[in-house]
């Protein structure tokens, strides 16, 4: 088994229309799995990225969430546009993407 230097939990919780805290299945979540696995395909990362999906991770309101390890940097309000972004500064540079980080 690879020892993947990326794991990347993608939140897919759906709840119903008009729930108070929304859900990252409204936000687009999906779609953003779709494109983290097509990202991983093109940039050839399969032995270093692993990409998982979840339920809810907590911060609702802040999704679309993606939760990365071992680094523990989580980013909220992405959709499959910041996908490339994400790829080259914080999966291929090593530099998280500023202005997706959720506060702590």
């Amino acid at each position: 088994m690879p020892a993947w230097k990326h794991h990347v939990l993608v939140c897919q919780n759906r709840r119903p229309p008009g729930h108070p805290k929304g859900s990252c299945g409204e936000r687009g979540s999906q779609e953003l799995l779709f494109a983290l696995q097509e990202a991983r395909e093109e940039f050839e990362l399969w032995d270093t990225l692993k990409v998982n999906t979840t339920n809810c991770l907590g911060p609702c309101r802040a999704g679309a969430i993606l939760a990365i390890y071992p680094e523990g940097v989580w980013y909220g309000g992405v959709t499959a546009a910041d996908v490339p972004e994400i790829v080259q500064s914080h999966f291929l540079e090593g530099k998280p993407v500023e202005r997706l980080l959720l506060p702590e």
